[in-house]
């Protein structure tokens, strides 16, 4: 009569099994960011993440661009954007317009000292506004009025106004914690309750394989 118990033990098992794998799957993986420069267009009074890159981009006379420096997620919408606002009439007020010319106003966030390179410190923000032919590119904006700019081989915008002075699009470890799922605690691990119905359920699973094997 030892088919009854060994039914059990396997039925308990599974469920612990059904417990615990979901706990193990919670468990906070350490998040990989990049350090880069992302680019930002002031639209409708915020910053919108620039689809097109700046030698293709070519900003409207009165535009704002937009760079920040920063580890973020990923290459796109989720990355950090610059901490001032784009007022265009401020940048630009002692920059007088010029026929045959544009006038771009261009934001530089250098990022927090989490941000920055190993022994680099990052410069404060800045704005300038630039007085460009009317056919330039976001890149060429860039490039009148923070120089020296630097490229990597594939043509990736490593550096502005010569910081950092190393490194292009660098994978780090991020040590911010990822979002909490909805529901969820920041920090916090599988509940207590979790944890303790999967040791109960264990541990009536272990007897219960003792039991099959004293029958």
């Amino acid at each position: 009569m030892t088919l009854a118990p060994r039914r059990t033990a396997a039925v308990l098992a599974a469920a612990v099994l059904a417990i615990l794998l979901p706990l193990l799957a919670a468990a906070p993986a350490q998040a990989t960011g990049y350090r880069y420069w992302s680019f930002w267009k002031w639209s409708d009074s915020a910053w919108a993440y620039q689809q097109q890159g700046p030698a293709v981009y070519v900003p409207q006379d009165g535009g704002v661009d937009g760079w920040r420096f920063a580890v973020s997620p990923d290459g796109g919408r989720n990355a950090a954007r610059p901490g001032t606002g784009g007022d265009f009439a401020t940048i630009c007020a002692a920059t007088p317009a010029q026929p045959g010319r544009k006038r771009v106003a261009v934001v530089l966030d250098f990022g927090t000292p989490a941000d920055a390179p190993s022994g680099e410190a990052p410069p404060a923000p800045r704005a300038a506004c630039a007085a460009v032919p009317a056919t330039a590119s976001s890149a060429e904006v860039l490039a009148a009025v923070v120089p020296p700019l630097r490229y990597d081989t594939n043509g990736i915008l490593c550096a502005i106004a010569g910081y950092p002075r190393t490194g292009c699009g660098d994978t780090v470890s991020d040590p911010k914690p990822a979002a909490p799922a909805s529901g969820s605690h920041p920090g916090s691990g599988p509940s207590v309750g979790l944890i303790a119905g999967a040791a109960l359920v264990a541990l009536l699973a272990a007897a219960a394989i003792r039991q099959a094997r004293r029958r």
